[in-house]
C-alpha cells in the first residue's frame, strides 16, 4: 500500500467529500423534480437512491482495489472515504427512519429500513462480483 502523507490524504477526503456532498444533494433534487414534492415527502426515495447506488460503487471500488493492491490509497481516500462518505446517507436514513416510526407508520418503517439493507448490500455484491469479473 502507497504510504499517504497526512496532509495529502486529508486533501483527498475533503476533495471527495465535497463531491460527494454535492452529487447527494443533486440527486434529491432530480428525484424531487422526476418524481414529484409529494412523492418524496411521502418517502425518502432520495436516501434510498443514494445508498443503493453508494453501495454498489464501494463495492466496485472495494474489488478494483482488491483486484490493483499497490497504489490504491489515494483512491481509496478520495473515494471511498470522501465521495462516497459524502454521497450516501446513513445519518439521514437513521432519521428518515425515525421520522416515519414517529408519525406512525411502522409497516413503512420496517419495509424501509429492510429495502435500504438488502438492497445496498445486493448492489455491494453486484459491484464485487462485477470486477472479479472483468478480470
Amino acid at each position: 500500500m502507497t504510504t499517504v502523507s497526512p496532509i495529502a490524504a486529508s486533501l483527498y477526503v475533503f476533495a471527495g467529500g465535497g463531491a460527494g456532498a454535492l452529487l447527494r444533494y443533486q440527486t434529491g433534487r432530480m428525484l424531487t423534480h422526476v418524481l414529484g414534492p409529494q412523492a418524496v415527502a411521502a418517502f425518502p426515495w432520495a436516501t434510498l437512491a443514494v445508498n443503493v447506488i453508494g453501495s454498489c460503487a464501494m463495492g466496485l471500488l472495494a474489488g478494483w482495489l482488491a483486484r490493483h493492491g499497490q497504489g490504491g490509497e489515494q483512491w481509496r481516500l478520495l473515494i471511498g472515504v470522501g465521495l462516497l462518505g459524502g454521497f450516501t446517507t446513513f445519518s439521514a436514513f437513521s432519521l428518515e427512519l425515525m421520522l416515519l416510526i414517529e408519525r406512525g407508520q411502522p409497516a413503512l418503517a420496517v419495509s424501509y429500513a429492510l429495502i435500504s439493507l438488502l438492497a445496498g448490500l445486493t448492489a455491494l455484491y453486484i459491484g464485487l462480483i462485477a470486477m472479479r469479473l472483468a478480470a
